[in-house]
């Protein structure tokens, strides 16, 4: 709540409606209206206990909204930390995969097989993920998903199309994570 002269909203509010009734300052008014009539500090101590409570409430709901919003708060806070957990138990695996490769004392030809089945365990976890690989080569240069790292002068291919794909591109669902870098050819002059 903001302060203004030293004065919270609140105070001020309270100053307003005692300002509202019958002229005069504070308890000299009290007085000056009690001389008038007892009607009217009856009217007047009705008032200033319904400005309390009216207070009371108002400080109770800023209470409860600060609270809800704290609440909401750590709500999303623990839920993208399971959703983290979540992805990271289903790349437990490809983990596992790799550290028995590494173990495995053998030629080149069963350690290309075992990465290429830790490739596909890997592949497959990101799909599970909602994660999807960029189609670059032989696709037409895309700004939004591909970064052009080199223009190829080149007549074997259209122009603006990618030739060549440095590093594959990803997306989740239809965000994008990263960009392919790729090389593209060029031929505006041939």
């Amino acid at each position: 709540m903001g302060k203004a002269n030293g004065r919270s909203e609140v105070e001020k509010a309270a100053l307003d409606l005692e300002h509202e009734l019958p002229a005069g300052d504070g308890d000299d008014s009290v007085a000056a209206v009690s001389a008038e009539s007892p009607a009217s500090e009856s009217d007047l101590q009705k008032l200033k206990a319904e400005r309390d409570s009216l207070l009371d409430r108002l400080a109770r709901a800023q209470a409860e909204f600060e609270n809800a919003r704290r609440r909401a708060s750590k709500e999303q806070q623990e839920f993208r930390d399971y959703a983290v957990a979540d992805a990271i138990k289903s790349l437990l695996p490809v983990v596992d995969s790799l550290e028995r490769a590494l173990q495995v004392k053998s030629d080149a030809a069963e350690l290309r097989s075992g990465v290429e089945l830790i490739y596909k365990q890997l592949q497959a976890a990101l799909a599970k993920l909602s994660v999807q690989p960029i189609a670059s080569k032989g696709e037409v240069f895309d700004p939004r998903y591909h970064e052009a790292i080199e223009m190829v002068d080149t007549t074997e291919a259209p122009d603006h199309q990618v030739i060549e794909e440095l590093q594959r591109g990803y997306k989740f669902k239809d965000r994008l994570l990263r960009p392919a870098m790729v090389k593209v050819a060029s031929n505006h002059g041939k």
